[in-house]
């Protein structure tokens, strides 16, 4: 007679077992997938500030949005992997001498963009790489204070 083998593990431990292998194998692929296009971006950035121009504008608005309705001309919506059209990017909102236009940025530099106020900005195309105050520099932005943990109140302020 055959009988069956007897399983070392208990059936419920080796589903979650085999979940975790699942899980770190993907975990795996997308740190060297990130990896890629981190050293793809980076080998791209001297090209895209060589042909960098200084621009004075008005920073009129600024949100994360999707691509598709960001008011983007269309040869940059249908340029775009279809994966990415559904991504939300930063997009600026501004009047640069007559004219209003929507911009990319930076994800670096969006949190630094002061909304209604005049700035110099090195563009490439709709892209905005680096951002400068026009008058007085620009205002960082307030940190809110480090809130104090339960022993941090009642530790006195030496």
């Amino acid at each position: 007679m055959n009988t069956p083998l007897p399983l070392l593990i208990s059936t419920p431990l080796l589903v979650i077992l085999i979940i975790l292998a699942v899980i770190l194998v993907a975990f795996i692929v997308l740190l060297i997938i990130g990896r890629r296009m981190q050293k793809k971006q980076e080998a791209a950035m001297p090209d895209i500030r060589a042909g960098a121009q200084l621009y004075s504008m008005l920073i009129i608005d600024k949100k994360q949005m999707k691509l598709k309705e960001a008011g983007l001309p269309q040869m940059v919506v249908d340029s775009t992997p279809k994966y990415m059209r559904g991504a939300k990017v930063p997009i600026v909102k501004a009047k640069v001498g007559p004219k209003v236009v929507n911009m990319m940025c930076d994800a670096k530099i969006f949190d630094d963009i002061p909304v209604k106020k005049e700035v110099k900005a090195l563009v490439n195309g709709i892209y905005i790489i680096e951002v400068k105050g026009l008058r007085g520099g620009l205002a960082k932005p307030a940190e809110e204070p480090k809130k104090k943990g339960l022993f941090g109140r009642f530790k006195k302020n030496k």
